[in-house]
């Protein structure tokens, strides 16, 4: 299926790799020019030549940015220049125990998982509304409507970037400008691949055994999902064939069933 993203300029932020990359890969395998953003230079140079060895065709570059830093996240707005689709996926994930979390790193996962969005957003819809198309994305997680005990700072802040995406598709009325959330399931990011090994490795475990003992009986799907598999409903709806889908959250979280209590 063509969805049409020839000639659209896509940016996605925190893009090096996981989700992020899928994603970026996959509207520039549609013929997108996308932008990749990352925390350090090198990741970001490495990123955009692992996507054009994998799409030599492919219409890429990078922006460093990180946006924990309003100064950064200010010198990447000023360098973007038009946006036709904003990919709103940069975040912070971990388990911490709620009463151990202090204000600093409460502060830290609403100014990047929160403000983040808010400040990309509020730069690029007005653009988008006066040119008279444009999508934003937001990734977001199950997590931020069944809030996990030991990640309550984490779904917290998911929960804020739900009502931001629902409040924002309410300024779109009439327009060819839609908002929209994708909710995922546990994903086999890098990051989270690398926690796997390194736990399976301290047990003394096969890391396909851990990750089946993980997954098991918490899913539909009884599997993590990949990157890939959210990068395809992402890039729908980034894509003009997604018209009349505004205002949603949509699941892309493999069946996730609810905790029993």
């Amino acid at each position: 299926m063509d969805l049409q993203l020839a000639g659209k300029t896509v940016f996605v932020s925190g893009s090096t790799q996981g989700i992020g990359f899928a994603i970026a890969a996959l509207c520039a395998h549609e013929g997108a020019t996308v932008i990749i953003n990352g925390r350090h230079e090198e990741g970001v140079e490495a990123a955009v030549a692992h996507l054009r060895e994998q799409n030599p065709s492919a219409s890429a570059r990078g922006i460093t940015a990180d946006f924990a830093d309003v100064g950064q996240v200010d010198g990447l707005l000023d360098r973007l220049g038009h946006v036709d689709v904003l990919i709103n996926n940069v975040g912070l994930f971990d388990v911490a125990t709620f009463t151990e979390i202090d204000d600093a790193e409460w502060l830290r996962y609403f100014e990047i998982n929160l403000m983040s969005a808010v400040r990309l957003s509020r730069r690029l819809l007005p653009q988008m509304l006066e040119s008279g198309w444009g999508r934003i994305v937001f990734i977001g997680t199950e997590s931020a409507v069944d809030v996990p005990g030991d990640m309550i700072h984490y779904g917290a802040t998911k929960a804020a970037t739900l009502a931001l995406s629902n409040g924002l598709a309410k300024l779109t009325r009439g327009t060819e400008v839609t908002v929209n959330t994708v909710l995922g399931g546990p994903t086999y990011s890098d990051g989270v691949a690398s926690a796997v090994e390194q736990i399976a490795a301290s047990q003394s475990v096969r890391v396909a055994d851990l990750k089946d003992s993980l997954i098991r009986d918490t899913s539909l799907l009884q599997r993590f999902i990949e990157p890939g598999e959210i990068a395809h409903l992402v890039a729908y709806l980034a894509s003009p064939l997604s018209s009349a889908t505004n205002g949603a959250a949509l699941r892309a979280d493999g069946g996730v069933l609810p905790t029993l209590v």
